[in-house]
């Protein structure tokens, strides 16, 4: 899926694969407690919540999370940003369907500074697809463009999640990428002390890493 020639009509199978593979292991809930927690402070002061979800593709965590944050009372205004103008198109979809107000902004969180700040910036299920120097890279740019706080979540390199990705990928998805990326993505991904080295290499220090269900972490640093 990073492959830019990919075809449109096999991104977008890709895409759905992938959205209920996210929607089969939960991982749209993983940073929903942070994201909640934030909201409920910002908006006790008589602010909105500005959430900026990078990497954000289909848009399918943070559309989910958006309904949740609606039948709870909390007001939030959403961001989404990816690097691929077709994603994005294909995330303003899916939340035009729900009923979810978002902005959509083309950016690559590896190659330059966000364009855009938050209360939270939030990323899922991207880290993976970077080197450590990217990773570096992204984390750093989320930073600096969070007023309040980072929260980030992906793969954690284990035999039980590859295990989980092969079988849950075979299951929710007929896609080809799917099939392929899903292994290759748990075995691309960083251990959870890799990727607290690799934040506070990026400047994130007092950062919070904890496992989560399935083979999965959570990361979260709250600016000092």
């Amino acid at each position: 899926m990073d492959d830019p020639a990919l075809d449109a009509a096999a991104h977008d199978q890709a895409l759905a694969g992938l959205a209920r593979l996210n929607a089969w292991s939960r991982s749209h809930w993983l940073l929903w407690d942070g994201v909640a927690r934030h909201a409920r402070e910002v908006n006790a002061t008589g602010r909105t919540l500005r959430v900026v979800d990078i990497a954000t593709g289909s848009g399918d965590a943070p559309v989910a999370m958006a309904l949740r944050a609606q039948r709870h009372g909390l007001k939030i205004e959403w961001t989404l940003c990816d690097a691929s103008a077709h994603a994005l198109e294909v995330a303003a979809t899916r939340a035009a369907a729900a009923g979810v107000a978002v902005t959509t902004v083309v950016a690559d969180a590896i190659a330059a500074p966000l364009p855009c700040e938050g209360d939270l910036v939030t990323c899922s299920l991207f880290l993976h697809h970077c080197d450590p120097g990217d990773a570096t890279r992204v984390l750093a740019h989320m930073a600096a463009a969070a007023t309040r706080a980072v929260g980030v979540t992906d793969l954690d390199r284990t035999r039980r999640g590859l295990a989980l990705a092969w079988l849950g990928s075979r299951a929710l998805s007929r896609s080809a990428i799917v099939h392929f990326d899903a292994l290759a993505s748990v075995r691309a991904a960083f251990t959870r002390d890799e990727i607290a080295a690799i934040a506070r290499t990026a400047g994130l220090a007092e950062v919070s890493v904890r496992a989560a269900w399935p083979a999965r972490w959570t990361l979260w640093w709250t600016r000092p």
